[in-house]
């Protein structure tokens, strides 16, 4: 038998090749490891500023001057993070497969969160907490070069988050485990709000330095909805005064009633087919009426033009607040005390303007007197010794809310507003959202929607790719006094003897609800448990259902549809403004309601 060995030079090419291999190992091993522990570390600060980014919220809220310093400390938790996965060793393990992925999506969002800190939120905290005190109207003038001074910071944070955006849209999703792409999502959707926010602020900056009279006096009309008469966008338009404005000076000026205004025998102005198949012609024959379309660019042409022709001033433009707005206002002024004696605060006023004003004033004209008296008591002190850390909130929350629309005449401005809350406009749905509008009318003549609870609710029944359904559910409560009929004066129940305006009984509320389906939808069932919801019409590309209701103290109506919609992941309802905030119905959106 022969033997054979390896040779020397195999044996010693075989004890090189372990050498590499066992070096390469220990060097794949030692990469993990320190990617690993810089990863452990980055998580811990990207932890913290997670929290801190949390602190950050509600400090802009209760005390914007301490914005910057936030901003600070929550860009050094983050800045540390990103020292930690932009070395070289970080890079090579980025090229790794499945783990490679990981790594890259989290240095990447570490170090764009990096850079919207330093080139957008820095400059947005700047404006929070130095722009308030200079914003504050000395003497009922604001300094419109420190408005207009707020542009460019805006501005160069706007280019600076769409940059990140694209940044974080170019990551690929696809690969990444679950929490890791949540938070690339999430990095997202904030990218696109402080984007929007960025844009808004630099918008608004150019929008009330041309408002204010930058180039010359201004004459704008505000109206006040009355949310106890409810019309879609509010309430009905009672009271209204002029508001001038001359190079950052503001001041109130004519002051009438919508009783001062003659009902028209034709619309003063064209409301076209659509508007008068569902709403007949009254919007535009009575003042009283132009916010019974839930369109306030529609609404506000039509209150300038009545206003014109009645009084000859050439408006600017409209404006519309409610008396639960200036609740909200009342929050930044503290109390004020009016001519009638009346103390009004943040919270008396909606109850005294919208209920004590009729059981203590039986003449209308009165009414709206004390109404414009409160109303301009108000901004006067707006305009003089309003708390500026204060009034940012209240105004944001205005502005959620729908209660402040605002429409110009000059169509290059009114573009600014267009796509804001501000602008007062019919739901828009897109690829991510179904949107409702839910919009409330009173059919009675009286002032008994101050004592009524709305809720809506909408959900998704079934989704597929090319298809969707969802429904609505509407609940209105009577919340009036059991003997309305009897305890309340007759201009609280709009009566006529026995009955009311619109024809029910006294005390008995009507409501008459305008109910329009996203853009593209169409009706499936319907059940109301009272009156009749039908087709009435559509308006702008949205089927539009009609449903009147009547309820007594005491009693509640509830409509129940389904509709076809397009595909999209969630579904949401806009409605009417009104007295309390919106209640959740008894039950939730039925899917298998109607018929």
């Amino acid at each position: 038998m022969t033997t054979t060995s390896m040779s020397p030079r195999r044996r010693a090419a075989g004890r090189v090749i372990a050498s590499v291999l066992a070096v390469a190992l220990t060097l794949f091993l030692a990469m993990l490891a320190w990617v690993g522990f810089r990863a452990v570390a980055a998580q811990e600060h990207l932890s913290a500023a997670q929290r801190m980014a949390g602190d950050l919220r509600q400090t802009l809220a209760s005390d914007p001057t301490r914005a910057t310093a936030a901003v600070d400390a929550l860009s050094a938790e983050v800045s540390a993070a990103r020292g930690l996965v932009g070395d070289p060793v970080w890079n090579i393990a980025e090229t790794l497969p499945w783990l490679g992925p990981q790594l890259s999506a989290a240095a990447t969002i570490t170090e764009t969160l990096d850079t919207v800190l330093a080139g957008a939120a820095r400059p947005l905290a700047g404006i929070a907490a130095d722009g308030l005190t200079s914003l504050a109207p000395r003497d009922g003038r604001i300094d419109l070069d420190a408005l207009a001074s707020l542009r460019q910071p805006a501005e160069a944070a706007e280019r600076v988050l769409i940059s990140a955006s694209q940044q974080v849209d170019r990551i690929d999703r696809a690969p990444l485990i679950r929490p890791l792409r949540e938070g690339v999502e999430q990095v997202d959707a904030m990218l696109g709000e402080f984007t929007t926010t960025s844009a808004i602020l630099a918008n608004a900056s150019e929008l009330l330095t041309a408002m204010l009279g930058s180039e010359g006096p201004r004459e704008y009309l505000l109206l006040f909805q009355n949310n106890a008469e409810w019309r879609a966008l509010g309430g009905i338009p009672g009271a209204m005064l002029t508001l001038r404005t001359d190079g950052g000076a503001i001041e109130l000026a004519t002051q009438a009633s919508s009783s001062d205004f003659p009902r028209l025998d034709t619309p003063i102005l064209p409301l076209g087919d659509e508007i008068t198949g569902i709403y007949g012609d009254h919007p535009g024959r009575w003042i009283q009426n132009v916010t019974q379309i839930p369109d306030f660019g529609v609404a506000a042409p039509l209150a300038r033009e009545f206003w014109q022709r009645q009084h000859g001033d050439e408006l600017a433009g409209v404006i519309a607040v409610d008396p639960v707005a200036l609740s909200y206002l009342l929050e930044a002024t503290g109390p004020i005390d009016l001519p009638t004696g009346d103390t009004l605060t943040a919270e008396n006023a909606v109850s005294l303007l919208l209920n004590e004003v009729y059981l203590r004033y039986p003449d209308p004209r009165e009414q709206d007197d004390f109404f414009a008296t409160a109303a301009a008591a108000v901004f006067d002190r707006l305009l003089d010794a309003a708390d500026p850390q204060k009034l940012i909130p209240a105004l944001t929350r205005v502005g959620e809310e729908r209660r402040l629309l605002v429409w110009s005449a000059d169509g290059g401005e009114q573009e600014i507003l267009d796509g804001t809350t501000l602008q007062g406009a019919l739901p828009d749905s897109d690829a991510d959202v179904n949107r409702f509008g839910v919009y409330l009318n009173d059919g009675t003549g009286s002032k008994l929607d101050y004592y009524m609870d709305v809720g809506a609710h909408a959900t998704l029944c079934t989704v597929t790719p090319v298809a969707a359904t969802a429904a609505l559910r509407l609940e209105l409560r009577n919340g009036a006094p059991d003997d309305a009929a009897t305890s309340l004066p007759d201009y609280i129940v709009g009566t006529r003897g026995e009955t009311t305006i619109g024809g029910t009984l006294r005390g008995v509320t009507r409501t008459i609800a305008y109910i329009y389906l996203p853009e593209g939808a169409s009706l499936g069932t319907r059940a109301a448990s009272t009156g009749e919801a039908m087709e009435v019409g559509t308006h702008d590309g949205r089927t539009v259902i009609g449903w009147w209701a009547d309820t007594a103290p005491g009693e509640t109506a509830t409509l129940d549809l389904t509709a076809n919609v397009p595909t999209a992941p969630r579904v949401e309802v806009l409605m009417t403004p009104h007295v309390r905030d919106a209640v959740s119905p008894a039950e939730p959106a039925r899917c298998d309601s109607g018929r």
